[in-house]
């Protein structure tokens, strides 16, 4: 089968923006005295894909909605302004990998981020020619799942030709929902339920190799 149409994740499947980020989430948090130790990268491991809302209020239990929802507008302001500049860890083989699948397919980026988000890694990167569409939750405010449909009937894909690929079970369970096919980056931030019966990939570049075997 020859898909048409290719939507990523973006963190863990794109990038790895937690060294960026994690100093923004400390200075802000600290600032409202919400935490007792800075937070290390690899404690926002278990957060990454989940929504910011869920996030801060697993970070800091008890918080109010209003006071969380306060600190997030920091945070986001913060992040997208930082991240536009000095990016994150784009992943081994992306940047090659994704301008010659540009050539043969319609690329897009579906992410429960906020809004700017995506818009700061595809300005930094200069991706933006790639891609022929984005959603977040951010500008939303829908599910995963809910915001893959909308891009796909705001495009026009089809579930034969479409495919979605991400490095978690909540990527996996938001393509199911669409009837999607789904390919698991094996090098991100979860893990799959069942991930024997699904292909997965090792490192980015290995993506070509598979959409091309899968043509012929």
């Amino acid at each position: 089968m020859k898909y048409k149409n290719l939507i990523f994740d973006l963190d863990g499947t794109l990038w790895d923006s937690r060294a960026t980020i994690i100093g923004i989430w400390n200075e802000v948090l600290q600032k409202h005295q919400l935490i007792e130790r800075d937070l290390k990268p690899e404690d926002m491991d278990p957060y990454m894909g989940l929504l910011a809302k869920d996030i801060i209020k697993d970070i800091v239990p008890g918080i109010s909605d209003l006071q969380a929802e306060e600190v997030l507008a920091e945070i986001v302001s913060h992040e997208n302004k930082v991240l536009g500049t000095l990016g994150g860890i784009l992943y081994e083989g992306v940047e090659d990998t994704l301008k010659y699948l540009a050539q043969d397919y319609r690329l897009f980026i579906v992410s429960n981020c906020q809004d700017g988000y995506i818009e700061s890694f595809l300005a930094h990167y200069q991706f933006g020619s790639l891609f022929a569409d984005i959603e977040s939750h951010g500008r939303t405010q829908k599910t995963k799942a809910e915001n893959i449909k909308l891009i796909m009937e705001r495009n026009h894909m089809s579930i034969e030709d479409s495919i979605y690929i991400g490095d978690t079970q909540t990527d996996y369970s938001a393509a199911s929902a669409n009837g999607l096919p789904f390919i698991f980056c094996e090098y991100g931030f979860g893990n799959l339920e069942n991930p024997l019966y699904e292909p997965s990939i090792l490192k980015f570049e290995d993506l070509q190799k598979y959409l091309t075997a899968i043509a012929k």
